[in-house]
């Protein structure tokens, strides 16, 4: 997006953040809060990835004083979150803790980076203080059993109008999917993430029911694989996540793994094509998933379009001939003579209609 608008320390600042922040980060929203200047930006609020989520957090610099730190607003949920606070004075009371913004330099482009990043880390740990804190005898049975597992998220969602639940954001596979793919496009890390939702009770049964599960990933990864195809291993009664976590990353290890190794059949496929309609214009070299060929098949004038305007073409061909089982050579020279037949079908149907009209 552009950052015309906001005085020139505000615009490096949001500019180094969005480069260099190591997850995907948006900009929801910009607008001025000066009576002054009124056409000046200095303020926004950020999207910033959690727990499978974004935080909404308001950034609040101040145009007319351009040396100041900017302040953070929060979700309305978060209301007890205090980052720079703590109970650490005489009787409890709270006490300014040396952070991000008591050293402020407006003239530093790193600064906003370092400061949501310091916030990030400590919404992670008050959350989890909070999961902790849950009177749930499952909760503290299954927090105890994956602790150890590094990147886990957890958020904890109470409110007048819904059940409080605890929510899991669990990275799977300590493998990285990016240097697995060739000339990989990809500036962030991939990663496959499993959500975990429980409920929150008030007393532990013997045979608790399973949470709600759901497969997550980074969007760009649907390029190579995607996880709605991916069917979830049952969730056996007594069960815990960490008994389920292993049976899940080893099915996706394998289908990640296949489905690198697809690039390499779809290229093949691809260069098995061109001594029969020609070099490609163009085509995906990295995923290998789309290929553009101009070849004809005998004379052929058309000059026609249909009661809208547009271009005659042919329908879309979804059951031109293949099997794992043939060689990518035998498969090409079939899906040629296909088409040399459908063109066929083409031409005359295009003849009929124009005899029509």
């Amino acid at each position: 997006m552009s950052f015309d608008g906001f005085p020139p320390f505000i615009s490096a600042q949001l500019q180094y953040l969005l480069a260099h922040y190591p997850q995907l980060i948006k900009v929801e929203q910009v607008w001025s809060g000066s009576k002054y200047f009124p056409g000046s930006l200095d303020r926004f609020t950020l999207l910033i990835p959690y727990c499978l989520d974004y935080l909404r957090w308001d950034i609040i610099y101040n145009v007319e004083f351009p040396l100041a730190a900017p302040d953070v607003i929060f979700g309305p949920e978060d209301e007890n979150f205090h980052p720079f606070h703590d109970l650490g004075g005489e009787g409890g009371d709270l006490r300014l803790v040396k952070n991000s913004l008591t050293d402020w330099n407006n003239k530093d482009p790193a600064r906003l980076l370092a400061l949501i990043e310091e916030l990030r880390d400590k919404y992670m740990s008050y959350q989890k203080k909070r999961v902790g804190e849950v009177d749930d005898d499952r909760l503290k049975f299954e927090i105890s059993t994956i602790l150890s597992r590094e990147g886990i998220e957890m958020h904890m969602s109470s409110g007048v109008e819904k059940a409080e639940e605890v929510k899991f954001a669990v990275p799977l596979m300590d493998m990285n999917i990016n240097k697995m793919v060739l000339a990989c496009p990809w500036r962030h890390p991939q990663r496959i993430y499993l959500q975990v939702v429980y409920p929150v009770g008030r007393k532990y049964v013997s045979a608790p029911s399973a949470p709600r599960l759901k497969l997550m990933s980074t969007a760009e990864l649907k390029a190579l694989f995607s996880i709605d195809d991916v069917k979830l291993p049952p969730w056996l009664d007594g069960m815990c996540l960490a008994e389920y976590l292993p049976h899940l990353e080893q099915l996706l290890q394998r289908q990640v793994s296949e489905a690198v190794s697809l690039i390499d059949v779809r290229r093949r496929f691809i260069e098995a094509l061109a001594p029969l309609f020609g070099r490609p214009l163009e085509a995906d070299p990295v995923f290998c998933r789309k290929a553009t060929f101009l070849s004809a098949s005998g004379p052929f004038t058309l000059l026609h379009f249909n009661s809208h305007g547009a271009p005659a073409k042919s329908p879309l061909l979804n059951d031109y001939p293949w099997s794992p089982r043939w060689e990518v050579s035998q498969m090409a020279e079939r899906v040629f003579d296909f088409l040399v037949d459908e063109s066929v079908n083409f031409k005359r149907q295009c003849n009929e209609s124009q005899l029509q009209h």
